[in-house]
């Protein structure tokens, strides 16, 4: 890959060219434009000579790629990030849409997934997404191949760069969505520290990171040393306390609905609330005489008895009024996670002759992420009616004729679920490059090999066993009027420990230690790549010089692990399997670009790929540009592009998790188990997309621009599965096949248990518009600077073969982008200070694709679209603030102190008709205001 991209060493030395997508030079100190719209940069470049290659490989002096490119420089990170992760701040761009953060992976129980930022584009899914660092890819964090952004020398990063279309004939699998870009300032010389801190309003979240970054030149400027590292913390919030969780928005069925009378199949209602697990338990159903004779009584502090007012309307799972507010499942809940990072880099290159240059370069990267995944919730937990405790509680009498009880319970007493994630990845990199004189014109090459390695320890702590459960939760009294586990009696040995789930304030340490433990699992991810790369400009026409870029490509993943055996089998979630496999990959690629006169321009790739699992694959781009005027640029770009299946799809041993779903006839929730396991006869996902747009910059108003581009992708035979409530709806529409999808929990600690493996059966449709508006102009003794970035998604349907797609575009409520995702800036920058405003936020929308909303004369409802009388949920508005004063020259060089306020009128989240963490944690701000202060030094 084009690690090295340079005409002289003159150049070089100005500006560390990055790799692959090419670079775009930092000219202004305030937010720099895309590529597309950022004159001043195009013409620093021609002052310089330097050759700017944006998502190609080609080596071309003005080459202006037909693939739309977003750049966002170092000082719209400084001046713009919300967090002192880089992630947060690159999660804000429009393009990007459901990223997994750790704010929205705390229930990746058994994955191994929570805690990571792994970046989304076009809402595709974040495998589908190409994230390179300097170029080249990096080893991933997880099994799925999902690079974390937490392990990359933020310090360094001098700009990152989004092409926002189909990349995979320049850089191979995984860019069917788009490609991200992190360049890394690789000439820098100096030194620079910085250091922050930073807080909520609610005096919560509190964190703190250091940086530094130096670099210098020997041997008289042939060679260059560059070192960096960070220090970063951020305290959790392991409870939620804010005020807008406790809205009590809920669905429930309606109790009026018949399928002829015209009335909404579900309805909304406030304030609603779980009824069916209270946090010292309630009597959901008692088996005997009399059926349900006991339901409704739950138990409070000390296990004392009281009767639930299920208030004006109620459903198996939620109270409207009454006691709805008793359930804690939205309070004892994580809002924030807590997080550590820790980061090494090293560099250094040497010019050993005019045409080569060699280099080496390493890192090491430390993470660890701790979150509350929520309470120990059961709602079906049966007790014998010969239960000590029972019997202690309720008394003979109330239990005369009875059998047994069902308790629904989030066991306050006991410590909520935590996901403890850790993960070290390494990266080792060797390459040359340099440039020299073919067919009597420049000829750019380079050379690498690389090796990354990730340790991860993926670990949950507090998590119920299940076989000491169903043993403890059997207490009886012995024969001395002791309780003791029934198992007991028959087995004085066996060390069980009765529990005492009635009440709050009732179970000991004893019990606790018991019936929980910590699974884990550690996995060992593996990647070796190599490549080679040659652009050249062999000939010319009557319009202007062809270039030529050929090259080369090698990569090996591997994945490993080990989990005790202990920790295989019998836990409510995790129960870890390793993984073991791998597979490699061989590639060639060839492009061109070709002037064909009167300002158009072809630019077309391919790439021949070949799978050690699949076989063969063909990719290709074929793209144009044409500029009538020099006011107006027209790009149109067609490709093909493909996934691989990666790892986890491929080999996975089995992975499980526990979740909840809904009847869609009756509203009835039910628990389940699910576990995954892997396919190795997948093959590649194939995509095509198009995207055609143009960019004006209007002679008569120096400073502005105007991009506008509609996309397209349209994947087949994209990886998929069906999960645990598709599987349910699927039998109960009559699918039979999916009906041996899950059987009852025979444990009685879930109502089901489900599997699934993934299947090359989807097509998933996306369309949208990009648009993008830019101005800059003197102001003062400064610069005043402007950027609109807006994504409107127009469809993105998938279509599993079996049921009528649906389109999830406009959907607020997890499951599809919204309608509308905006960010605009405004920068006043002057050599003292400089004050910058973001307004940022998503359109109104729909709750869900599943929903259609009317109050009357509804249609008729079916197991995959229901009637509902509000599917409306609001949008999101922020409006975040920086300030920084420019102190010039001191002792320590340029010193520079900042302070950025976050969500500065104190906006809620997006809010859902949800348990739990009823708000969507992906578009919102979750925290509030927040406060972070800074300052940086560097000295040259």
């Amino acid at each position: 890959m084009f690690d090295l991209i340079r005409v002289n060493k003159v150049t070089v030395s100005r500006l560390a060219m990055g790799a692959a997508l090419g670079m775009t030079a930092s000219a202004w100190c305030a937010p720099a434009f895309a590529q597309d719209t950022a004159a001043p940069d195009a013409e620093k470049a021609k002052e310089e000579n330097v050759v700017i290659v944006t998502g190609s490989r080609i080596a071309r002096q003005g080459f202006e790629s037909p693939t739309p490119l977003t750049v966002m420089t170092k000082e719209d990170i400084q001046n713009q990030s919300p967090s002192n992760n880089l992630a947060d701040f690159v999660n804000q761009l429009p393009a990007l849409a459901g990223s997994t953060r750790p704010s929205n992976s705390r229930l990746a129980l058994s994955s191994g997934l929570a805690g990571i930022n792994a970046l989304n584009l076009r809402n595709m899914g974040e495998i589908r997404t190409l994230v390179l660092l300097d170029g080249r890819r990096s080893v991933g964090s997880s099994v799925t191949g999902l690079v974390d952004i937490n392990t990359f020398p933020q310090q360094l990063v001098k700009s990152v760069e989004v092409v926002t279309g189909g990349a995979s004939a320049a850089y191979g699998s995984d860019a069917v969505a788009g490609v991200v870009n992190f360049v890394l300032d690789k000439k820098y010389e100096g030194l620079k520290l910085s250091a922050d801190t930073g807080i909520t309003q609610y005096g919560d979240g509190a964190n703190y990171s250091f940086q530094a970054a130096g670099g210098f030149s020997f041997g008289g400027g042939r060679g260059h040393v560059l070192l960096s590292g960070e220090y970063a913390h951020t305290d959790g919030i392991f409870k939620t306390s804010r005020k807008w969780n406790a809205h009590g928005d809920r669905i429930i069925a309606n109790p009026d609905y018949t399928a002829t009378n015209g009335l909404p199949r579900y309805i909304t209602v406030s304030p609603g609330g779980t009824n069916n697990a209270l946090p010292g338990g309630i009597i959901n159903s008692s088996s005997g005489t009399t059926a349900n004779s006991l339901r409704g009584i739950y138990f409070g502090e000390g296990g004392s008895v009281n009767h639930y007012d299920y208030g004006s309307l109620s459903t198996s799972s939620v109270s409207v009024g009454g006691d709805w507010a008793l359930a804690d499942n939205g309070r004892n809940i994580g809002l924030g996670a807590e997080d550590d990072r820790r980061n090494v880099y090293g560099r250094v290159s040497y010019d050993v002759a005019d045409w080569i240059s060699v280099w080496g370069e390493a890192s090491y990267s430390w993470t660890r992420s701790m979150f509350n995944a929520g309470p120990q919730l059961s709602s079906a937990r049966t007790l014998s009616a010969s239960n000590a405790y029972l019997i202690n509680a309720l008394g003979g009498d109330a239990l005369a004729g009875v059998t047994s009880v069902s308790l629904g319970t989030t066991a306050s007493d006991l410590p909520y679920r935590v996901t403890n994630n850790q993960r070290d990845v390494q990266r080792y990199a060797l390459g040359a490059e340099g440039e020299f004189e073919m067919f009597g014109k420049s000829a750019v090459w380079s050379a690498y090999g690389q090796y990354g390695v990730t340790h991860t320890h993926e670990k949950m702590r507090n998590i119920m066993n299940t076989a000491k459960t169903t043993l403890a939760s059997d207490a009886v009294f012995d024969s001395s009027g002791n309780i003791v586990c029934r198992s007991t009696l028959t087995d004085p040995t066996n060390g069980c420990v009765p529990v005492n789930w009635l009440g709050t304030g009732v179970m000991t340490q004893e019990m606790a230690d018991y019936i929980l433990g910590d699974p884990y699992r550690n996995q060992k991810l593996e990647q070796t790549t190599a490549g080679v790369n040659l652009s050249v400009t062999p000939f010319a026409t009557w319009a202007g010089d062809v270039s030529l870029a050929i090259g080369g490509e090698y990569r090996r993943e591997e994945v490993s692990g080990y989990v005790p055996t202990e920790y295989q089998s019998g836990w409510s979630v995790g129960n870890f399997l390793p993984t073991f496999g791998s597979y490699n990959v061989k590639e060639a690629y060839l492009e061109t670009v070709v002037p064909l006169g009167l300002g158009l321009e072809f630019n077309g790739a391919v790439r021949a790929t070949d799978y050690s699992t699949s076989g063969y694959v063909t990719t290709w781009k074929a793209g144009a540009t044409w500029q009538p005027i020099p006011d107006f640029r027209l790009r149109v770009t067609q490709s093909r592009d493909i996934r691989a299946p990666n790892l986890s799809e491929l080999y996975a041993a089995g992975t499980s998790r526990t979740n909840s779903l809904t009847d869609p006839n009756t509203g009835t929730v039910y628990t389940f188990l699910e576990t995954t396991t892997g396919n190795p006869n997948l093959k590649p996902e194939k995509a095509d997309s198009t995207v055609i747009g143009g960019v004006l910059t209007p002679r008569f108003l120096p400073g502005l621009s105007f991009s506008a581009d509609w996309f397209q992708i349209k994947l087949k035979d994209a990886i998929s599965q069906y999960y645990s409530q598709d599987i349910y709806n699927r039998c109960i529409e009559g699918h039979t096949d999916f009906c041996a999808g899950y059987t009852p929990d025979p444990s009685g600690q879930r109502d089901y248990l489900f599997t699934a493996s993934p299947f090359n059966f989807n097509r998933i449709t996306t369309r949208g518009i990009d648009f993008e508006l830019g101005y800059r102009r003197p102001l003062g003794d400064g610069a005043i600077s402007l950027r609109a970035l807006a994504t409107h998604y127009i469809d993105n349907v998938v279509n599993d073969g079996i049921t009528t797609p649906l389109d999830t575009a406009g959907t607020n409520g997890g499951y599809g982008p919204p309608s509308w995702i905006y960010r605009f800036s405004a920068t006043y920058d002057t050599p003292t200070f400089s004050l910058t405003g973001t307004a940022r936020g998503i359109s109104s929308g729909r709750y869900s694709a599943s929903y259609t909303e009317c109050t009357s004369s509804c249609p008729a409802s079916t197991t995959l679209v229901s009637t509902i009388d509000d599917n409306h949920v609001s949008g999101t508005f922020y409006v975040d603030a920086n300030a920084t004063i420019k102190l010039g020259d001191s002792l320590l060089g340029k010193s520079e102190f900042f302070l950025n306020v976050t969500n500065l009128f104190n906006a809620s989240p997006l809010l859902l008709p949800e348990s739990g963490m009823a708000a969507n944690t992906t578009y919102s701000d979750m925290l509030g205001r927040s406060f972070r202060l800074g300052v940086r030094f560097e000295l040259k």
